[in-house]
């Protein structure tokens, strides 16, 4: 990237950007100008509101010796590693991360996650792939507003659970009656209501991680009462997730989760092609330099899918000019996390003239020759 005859491309410069400027809150600003320019391109509405997101782990091997890092032989082997949690939303723009060391229960730390993201509206139903989920994961999730919706790995084995009140009956369920046996304690949750509510607002305002808390709900495998009652309060939750997910008739629900799922896998696939050409690993020893070498590789992310997408929108309008009619479900299929355009590997200009501010490069004409060795004429194979 050095080129002396650029002030701002000289060793010196970049070093001194690369000390003060690179640093968490301000890639997380920076950020947040990509996640409102992504949301601001037309053809995005037909991918999402940003109301759904989607939050799953990258792992990288850490080959240094550090604190940092946790073993876990199943994807290190016999070294150390590091989680990359990745916040996604259906406007697939990364709106935030965090690394933690190893491999823990992802659902343990996915709710600091989306406390703490960088840019976009808030999201109302995060979709997990296996996450843990304890009933009071999802209690937690429901007081605060989302709708947690992982996938089941054992859904067999799940209960659904009704909610009524003590010495109050219901009417039947219908054809669920055999599966709605258990029931759940309310008393329980109108007890410790008020408590329960000074939680939510203790991780609002980040006086607690949910991470911590979760840890503090359990003693010896037993719930205390506070931890007890949010169990409770998620079963409610877990039910309808679960009736959600098996409903014969409408399979809505289940698609926008695989959906969202996949552009999560995508956006993982196009992460580790931009780290490193797929080594999958990093070497900073101290948990800051993982952050900002991964928060940087989020920024880039970003900056890749907005500008695919602002190319796409383009490509589209300009097909719908020439009277192609193009249906608006085959626009929703359409992803910008396709990357055999970019170039990954190999030497970077960043002189190169580009068009003025607004404008884009001439879009290419599919049914045009390839262009062989030097026919543009420019003297350059």
């Amino acid at each position: 990237m050095v080129n002396p005859g650029y002030e701002a491309l000289t060793r010196a410069r970049l070093v001194h950007v690369d000390q003060y400027y690179l640093r968490a809150d301000t890639i997380a600003a920076a950020n947040a100008r990509l996640i409102a320019a992504q949301a601001a391109v037309p053809i995005v509405k037909f991918w999402g509101e940003g109301l759904l997101a989607s939050v799953d782990g990258l792992r990288f091997v850490v080959p240094v010796r550090t604190v940092s890092a946790a073993p876990s032989p199943k994807y290190f082997g016999f070294k150390r590693g590091i989680t990359w949690l990745d916040a996604v939303n259906d406007q697939v723009a990364g709106t935030g991360q965090m690394v933690v060391p190893g491999t823990p229960r992802d659902s343990l730390h996915i709710l600091d996650a989306l406390l703490n993201l960088d840019g976009g509206v808030k999201p109302e139903m995060v979709a997990t792939d296996n996450a843990s989920y304890s009933d009071m994961v999802f209690g937690l999730f429901k007081i605060l507003g989302y709708n947690f919706s992982p996938r089941f790995r054992d859904l067999d084995d799940q209960r659904f659970w009704r909610a009524t009140m003590p010495g109050v009956e219901t009417g039947s369920y219908g054809a669920l009656e055999d599966l709605a046996r258990n029931r759940v304690n309310l008393s329980k949750v109108i007890t410790h209501w008020p408590d329960m509510l000074k939680v939510a607002g203790s991780l609002v305002t980040n006086q607690v991680r949910a991470y911590d808390l979760l840890r503090m709900f359990g003693r010896d495998g037993r719930p205390t009462p506070l931890g007890s009652a949010f169990a409770e309060y998620g079963r409610i939750a877990k039910t309808e997730h679960l009736l959600r997910v098996v409903d014969p008739v409408d399979d809505t629900y289940r698609r926008q989760m695989n959906r969202q799922l996949t552009v999560q896998e995508s956006r993982h696939k196009l992460a580790r092609d931009v780290c490193h050409d797929k080594r999958g690993t990093i070497h900073q020893a101290y948990r800051d330099g993982m952050e900002d070498q991964l928060g940087a590789l989020g920024l880039v992310l970003n900056a890749i899918v907005l500008w695919t997408t602002k190319y796409i929108d383009a490509a589209v309008a300009q097909l719908q000019a020439e009277g192609h009619k193009i249906r608006d479900e085959d626009i929703a299929r359409l992803s910008p996390l396709k990357h055999r355009n970019l170039n990954l590997l190999g030497r970077y200009s960043f002189t190169a003239s580009v068009p003025a501010a607004g404008a884009l490069r001439p879009l290419r004409d599919p049914d045009a020759p390839e262009l062989d060795e030097d026919d543009d004429g420019d003297g350059r194979e």
